[in-house]
């Protein structure tokens, strides 16, 4: 399996033959198993002291001359807080119950997780899928609607980026993607709707991902940048993902 290698302008540098990993058999079932065993789980739940925080505990005490009881108030067990007191008199906040202000919720969600197992020979066969599906056009254009009648050949390589400039990136994804070459750079927008006032209230694109080698220095702004032996399922999934490999990163993958 060849393609093409770019130069820093946006021209065809050389062709490379590229590892066997861009091979290999793609399996969605096994790599969507792979992403929910490894994402990370965010449960849906307060906290167990929420609500329990108070001075008062317990039920007060009724009998006869108790320090701070209730005998003879003509009020109910319910554990009550002091605001204040003037000699044996007290004003009392209802506390921790669920029916008092500020106390605890009644039947919340329970942290509940069971993590999803997956066995590492079905991890190397999702981590070659995802990789190998970046070198599919029909999953890249499926990924990215508005590439569905640009011409294109995936996956990307450049021979050097070491020195690349985020001006010099744009001018070579114009002569890669043509008109539709800003899919490739992260956006980042005001969410319609209620999600705003949820804690979501930017959505923002993935764009391009640039895969580099361990010994190569690249910063670039607007497209994620990671090591060929940091990559992580969740910087490919969904499957077809726009990927730009370095020559150096290509040897590292073999």
């Amino acid at each position: 399996m060849k393609t093409s290698a770019y130069d820093l302008k946006g021209h065809k540098h050389s062709e490379i033959s590229l590892p066997s990993i861009f091979a290999s058999k793609i399996r969605e079932d096994i790599v969507l198993k792979y992403y929910e065993a490894d994402k990370e789980f965010h449960p849906y739940a307060p906290s167990p002291y929420a609500g329990r925080k108070h001075s008062a505990s317990g039920t007060i005490s009724h009998r006869r001359h108790e320090w701070k009881g209730h005998y003879g108030k003509g009020i109910s067990r319910a554990p009550r807080k002091a605001m204040w007191r003037r000699g044996t008199q007290f004003y009392w906040v209802g506390a921790e119950i669920n029916m008092a202000r500020g106390g605890r919720a009644v039947h919340v969600p329970k942290i509940y997780y069971r993590p999803r197992k997956i066995n590492e020979k079905e991890m190397s066969v999702a981590m070659h899928s995802a990789i190998a599906a970046t070198a599919k056009k029909e999953l890249v254009s499926k990924r990215y609607m508005r590439l569905n009648d640009a011409k294109f050949e995936v996956p990307f390589v450049i021979s050097n980026a070491e020195n690349m400039k985020t001006k010099q990136l744009i001018e070579l994804l114009k002569k890669m993607l043509g008109a539709n070459y800003e899919v490739a750079l992260q956006t980042k927008d005001v969410r319609s709707g209620k999600g705003k006032m949820r804690n979501r209230k930017y959505k923002s694109s993935a764009g391009l991902l640039l895969v580099k080698s361990s010994k190569e220095k690249i910063s670039l702004k607007g497209i994620d940048v990671v090591s060929a032996g940091q990559l992580k399922i969740e910087d490919l999934y969904p499957l077809g993902r726009l990927t730009l490999y370095t020559e150096e990163s290509l040897k590292e993958l073999k």
